[in-house]
């Protein structure tokens, strides 16, 4: 069929595409895909909240740091406190001091201080850090200040001995402290790193069983199928879980199943379509034979002959023209409409009489439509949707078991304007469209309403009316039987046409 060609000279003119979208993709190692990517993103995460946790943590080491220099240095002052009033020896002071790591210490008791030890007492002091009560806001800021500023300052710390009101102060230099700290900084840091590796690498090999596996099952089983749509071998097989990947993978069985089933309808609509081409030369000649030999029934001097001429010649012109389009189904789109403004009444009389209602069969067909009323369309198109609505219609009145006594059986064809559009309905009393075809409707091959049917009749008579412009449905009625409403809209007229219009009409 012509879709089939396209497809197929699409893939010749550029062979590379096809080769590239049948290629299956190489693999991004076990580093460099979604499995890799995400055990980097797990180590830069953790990272990032062991900073986080890294402010809070290196203040709470200072405050500590400093207090056990505090305490050690209160322990000290207390001893030399009780020894009073003999005054501690000046080595042993440089002694204590060098213990404690400090320059001097003060102890401030009962309201006064008493500076109980020093040596080489510095001049000036740079900071001062009250160790009683203090904000995490400010220990965070002290802490960044000592390890970005530090290591070359003296400080004075003080704070309370206990829970007592006796308290101590020291004086010392600061690099000590920020050696300390860095040396903590980099135990935290080695630790960040060895707990993110250890914990990434677990969710590694969990997201890559749980996940990674079942999505490179799906993606092998899809570009398998790619290569080869036809063959069943190739369609996935999923597990009976209950999670996402294994609805995704019931969905991609389901719809390789309904894709190859596709696939062998397509081929066989080619197949049908090349022995339809074979048909069609001769069939033409066949019909230009009848349609001549029917050319001479107008000369015939007999009034049952004259009445049905007209009608055989315009029957044996429609199937000459149906099979100039018999491959139109297979075509992009069907040919534009040729339209102009058509009696419809007119149009739906040559249906009834294509339909031959056999008159003892019991059905009746009824039109609802103004003699006057006009719709602007493609004759002979729009003269196919009706005609295969119709007979659809039909068909489904004289199915076995259909229209027992009493039943009235019809076939009704009414149609209105409304504005510009004209709204035509064909309605009959059978016994209803069954729901497989109602859910399929408008599919071809899909969408017959009886056995053995193709569903291509309601498939053209869609694109008809869409190439119109206009609108097919099926309407839900209370009582049995199928109604389908057709609206085909007036061609918007030119501004042009319009005005020459409006002109005349002056």
């Amino acid at each position: 069929m012509p879709n089939q060609d396209q497809g197929d000279n699409s893939s010749a003119e550029n062979p590379a595409a096809g080769e590239a979208a049948r290629a299956p993709c190489p693999s991004a190692g076990l580093f460099g895909g979604l499995s890799g990517k995400l055990l980097w993103l797990t180590v830069v995460f953790i990272m990032l909240a062991e900073i986080l946790i890294f402010f809070p943590s290196v203040a709470s080491m200072r405050v500590r740091w400093l207090q056990d220099r505090l305490n050690t240095a209160a322990a000290a002052a207390i001893v030399i406190d009780g020894l009073q009033p003999v005054e501690l020896p000046r080595a042993l002071q440089k002694e204590t001091l060098e213990a404690t790591g400090t320059k001097a210490i003060v102890l401030r008791k009962d309201g006064t201080s008493r500076l109980l030890a020093t040596t080489d007492m510095p001049t000036s002091v740079d900071e001062a850090y009250d160790l009683t009560d203090v904000p995490p806001v400010t220990a965070i800021r002290d802490a960044l200040d000592t390890l970005v500023f530090g290591g070359g300052r003296m400080i004075r710390v003080y704070g309370p001995v206990g829970d007592t009101n006796t308290g101590v102060e020291v004086v010392m230099k600061d690099r000590p402290l920020r050696r300390a700290m860095f040396v903590y900084s980099r135990n935290v840091l080695l630790l960040s790193v060895l707990i993110s590796l250890f914990t990434a690498t677990l969710i590694f090999f969990a997201i890559n069983r749980i996940l990674i596996g079942p999505i490179r099952r799906l993606t092998g089983s899809m570009q398998q199928f790619s290569s080869d749509p036809d063959n069943p071998a190739h369609i996935y097989i999923g597990d009976g879980g209950r999670d996402e990947l294994a609805v995704a993978g019931r969905n991609l069985t389901s719809m390789q199943m309904e894709l190859q089933k596709t696939l062998k309808q397509q081929k066989n609509l080619a197949a049908l379509g090349l022995a339809v081409s074979k048909i069609n030369h001769d069939m033409r000649n066949i019909l230009a034979s009848a349609q001549l030999m029917s050319d001479r029934l107008v000369d015939v001097d007999d009034p049952m002959v004259k009445s049905f001429a007209p009608k055989l010649l315009r029957t044996i012109d429609r199937a000459v023209g149906y099979t100039t389009e018999v491959l139109s189904y297979g075509k992009a789109s069907e040919s534009a409409p040729r339209r102009r403004h058509i009696r419809l009444l007119e149009l739906t009389q040559d249906v009834k009489d294509m339909l031959a209602i056999d008159p003892l069969s019991g059905i009746e067909f009824a039109e609802q439509i103004g003699a006057e009323l006009e719709v602007d369309a493609d004759g002979e198109q729009l003269f196919r949707v009706i005609h295969n609505l119709c007979r659809n219609a039909l068909q489904a009145l004289t199915s076995p078991g259909e229209g027992g006594p009493g039943s009235v059986r019809r076939i009704t064809v009414s149609a209105q304007r409304v504005g510009s559009v004209v709204s035509i309905t064909v309605d009959d009393t059978g016994p209803g469209m069954p729901l497989k075809a109602r859910q399929n409707l408008f599919a071809a091959f899909r969408g017959s309403a009886r056995s053995g049917g193709t569903g291509l009749g309601l498939t053209i008579a869609r694109e008809l009316v869409l190439a119109h412009g206009g609108t097919i449905a099926l309407v839900e009625k209370p009582t049995v039987g199928t109604q389908f409403r057709i609206e085909i809209p007036d061609r918007p007229v030119s501004l042009e046409d319009y005005r020459s219009r409006a002109h005349i009409e002056k």
